[in-house]
């Protein structure tokens, strides 16, 4: 499988994700100022759904989320704009799911590790037999690469957006995108 496939399939499989999903919600008429509970009914499937493809557990994700808007709510009034508080949460979502995935490493190594778990039967029914093997093949992936992919192709934003949701250099985001092309790519070819 070529690269250019690789990347394919990866934006095929994310972006069947982003359709299922539906649009991102519209900002709210200038008139009406922005309150938290919006921004909580606007964005808050869309930031469990990204913390599950980070996270790989819908409970964790969805706690890494809340753990989200509690700090946007203890910032609320130093934010600059709905923009920035949009950004706020979607990083807060990257770094929560970094945290966690830091803890179960440190877990692991103290403990034996236990049995990956099983993708809902929901999850994998909406999924096509490509875009299954695209999905074990992102959980395979080193952690900084698969939110690189995950934050572009599912979540749509530019190498600068994601620079600023990751923490990251552009230069960075690019380089790591490629290596997770080609990992992907190598993961969807071996047979295991």
């Amino acid at each position: 499988m070529a690269e250019g496939s690789a990347e394919k399939s990866v934006e095929r499989t994310l972006g069947h994700l982003r359709t299922i999903d539906g649009p991102a919600p519209a900002p709210a008429p200038a008139a009406a100022p922005l309150t938290l509970e919006d921004l909580y009914r606007q964005h808050r499937m869309r930031l469990v759904r990204l913390a599950i493809l980070l996270v790989d557990e819908p409970a964790t994700a969805e706690d890494v989320v809340q753990e989200a808007f509690t700090g946007l709510y203890r910032n609320w009034g130093s934010l600059r704009d709905a923009a920035a508080a949009v950004g706020y949460l979607r990083t807060a979502v990257v770094n929560g799911s970094r945290s966690v995935l830091r803890r179960r490493k440190t877990a692991r190594e103290y403990v034996p590790p236990h049995a990956v778990n099983a993708r809902s039967a929901e999850s994998l029914a909406m999924l096509s037999t490509e875009h299954q093997a695209v999905v074990s093949a992102l959980g395979k992936l080193p952690p900084r690469q698969r939110e690189v992919l995950v934050l572009r192709y599912y979540g749509g934003l530019s190498e600068a957006e994601i620079s600023e949701a990751a923490g990251i250099s552009k230069g960075t985001v690019k380089s790591t995108a490629s290596r997770a092309l080609e990992a992907l790519q190598k993961a969807m070819a071996s047979p295991n």
